[in-house]
């Protein structure tokens, strides 16, 4: 069973996708040991405790610096024997050390179709604002590992949505959310803990199901 640890800060929607998939067994071989929390009040932490999966915080507000609150978290992930760190809305910036002690082992999603509307300044509502002022008419979400560089790991998954002629910013966040983002992250946690995906630089193998 892969050890794995969902890092949250806010309300827990993609962690409840993945508690979901887990509990109708789409995510065989992961043992989801830990959800982590940055934010004491986050309300993901009732989503664990409500689905008997141990929940810790790792408070941001207390630390000095990036670099002190990344090395609380690596911490708490290496006393659990964490294999797998899966970010859930997370909203931090990770630090090298931090990304290259996890390395090929971080699952992140973003709301937008790589190598399109991704890097700085495309986050939230700003990623489906520029989608609709760009015209195009397929967006989506890419599940992802996590690299040094932002938002520009290899891909592992990705699912098209597309964009309706009277969408908003806000109602196409959430139809790429539920028709994307909470499908292909729990699918690609559970190809990680199936062993079948390979990285050879930027690309991911997947390896037939046996």
């Amino acid at each position: 069973m892969v050890k794995t640890a969902i890092l949250v800060s806010g309300g827990g929607m993609n962690l409840q996708a993945i508690l979901d998939a887990h509990l109708f067994g789409e995510i065989p071989n992961c043992e989801l040991t830990a959800v982590i929390s940055v934010n004491p009040e986050a309300y993901a932490l009732e989503r664990a405790q409500m689905a008997k999966v141990p929940s810790y915080v790792v408070d941001a507000g207390i630390f000095p610096n990036r670099y002190s609150f990344c090395r609380a978290l690596l911490e708490k992930l290496q006393d659990l024997n964490i294999e797998l760190v899966v970010l859930a809305g997370f909203p931090y910036l990770l630090d090298v050390t931090f990304v290259n002690t996890f390395r090929g082992r971080i699952i992140n999603t973003h709301p937008s179709l790589f190598p399109a509307f991704r890097g700085e300044g495309f986050y939230g509502l700003q990623v489906h604002r520029a989608v609709l002022a760009s015209g195009i008419k397929l967006s989506g979400a890419t599940a992802y590992f996590v690299t040094r560089e932002l938002c520009a790991g290899p891909i592992i998954l990705q699912k098209g949505v597309e964009v309706l002629e009277d969408d908003t910013p806000a109602t196409l966040q959430r139809r790429i959310m539920e028709e994307a983002e909470w499908e292909i992250l729990p699918k690609a946690i559970a190809l990680y803990c199936q062993g079948r995906l390979t990285v050879d630089g930027q690309i991911v193998h997947l390896a037939p199901a046996e």
